[in-house]
């Protein structure tokens, strides 16, 4: 029987690609096993089709923390003990570290449930082996840290993001001739780390070839300001898809763009992991936990920030966002040009 191994890492966007080469690590030593990932629904498209990944086991991790679904979530939850119990796992490994992905390892009834030592909310209490993790390390790292746990050869951090190739046709389609574009991803999950939409739409105005601004239904906002803005100049290279792509279609986007221009965020990991030209935007949050991971020995990745005492504060809200605001077009578009 082959080895059977439980990845619970659900979200978010970011998170599940700096964990993705803990499962090429693991998989390389092991190449017999059979990995399950449980995955939140929203992301299923992040990992669907992987050749390195034998089940997705998803969930409605959002709907958990909503009393009025009280009801539902109960009876999802139920539902997960029950598929999770019938795997029979030999090794969980638990690289999300909160309460709700401690329950899930305990559910498996694993003979080993593995996490970090400094996980959050308890649930470093439902594993058998906590595994140290320093706090300075990138998140990569961290997870690196548990594949040699398990006996795993980390020789370098590779990331198996899948690129769909139906995904690719339908993104071909949707762009029509237009082989060379820059893709703009202006959202991020915390107002504080979105670089101003004036600031993107001056850098808009000086790229001279198209221009795709990619994100999610709820960047409408955001996206048809930049146009507007834009707009104002004549000018008419540039592509709203927020809200038009699904997230492998955004994942095929992002792969065949010339670079990415991106706040800290979900598409800058993209990215990242497909080597595909960034230049990320850096606010509140620190790129040396949190950034594309090797930016500072990867010339395809470039991280802009400004040089003010305050970051990086990890702050969700802030007065004036001086961190955000003074960074200057001219710098990102000196970096941008380095890829075009």
């Amino acid at each position: 029987m082959p080895l059977k191994i439980l990845v619970i890492k659900p979200s978010s966007l970011g998170d599940v690609i700096h964990a993705l080469p803990f499962l090429k690590a693991v998989k390389d030593s092991f190449p017999h096993a059979q990995i399950d990932w449980v995955i939140s629904r929203n992301l299923r498209g992040l990992l669907e089709g992987n050749p390195l990944i034998h089940e997705l086991i998803d969930f409605d991790k959002d709907s958990w923390s909503k009393f009025k679904n009280l009801h539902k979530t109960i009876s999802e939850i139920s539902l997960l003990k029950k598929i999770l119990k019938k795997k029979h796992y030999d090794i969980v490994v638990d690289l999300q570290g909160l309460l709700r992905t401690g329950l899930i390892s305990f559910f498996t009834a694993a003979g080993l449930k593995v996490g970090f030592s400094d996980a959050r909310e308890g649930s470093r209490y439902f594993y058998d082996t906590k595994i140290p993790s320093g706090k300075a390390v990138h998140a990569v790292d961290k997870c690196l840290e548990i594949a040699r746990a398990l006996g795993a050869e980390v020789k370098k951090a590779e990331f198996p993001l899948h690129v769909d190739a139906g995904a690719k046709k339908k993104i071909r389609e949707a762009l029509g001739n237009m082989h060379d574009y820059v893709v703009i991803a202006p959202s991020a999950r915390w107002n504080t780390k979105r670089w101003p939409a004036e600031n993107f739409a001056a850098l808009l105005r000086k790229i001279h070839i198209p221009v795709v601004i990619a994100g999610s239904k709820g960047d409408k906002e955001i996206a048809s300001e930049i146009v507007k803005r834009f707009s104002s100049t004549g000018k008419n290279n540039v592509i709203d898809f927020c809200g038009e792509t699904t997230l492998k279609e955004l994942i095929a986007l992002i792969s065949g763009a010339k670079a990415v221009v991106s706040n800290d965020s979900g598409p800058m990991h993209i990215a990242a992991a497909l080597n595909t030209p960034v230049v990320a935007l850096f606010g509140p949050t620190d790129p040396e936990k949190t950034g594309p991971y090797g930016w500072q020995k990867n010339r395809n990745m470039k991280v802009i920030r400004a040089h003010v005492p305050c970051n990086p504060c990890r702050k969700r809200t802030c007065r004036d966002m001086t961190c955000m605001k003074h960074i200057h077009t001219d710098e990102v578009l000196k970096a941008l040009k380095g890829y075009l």
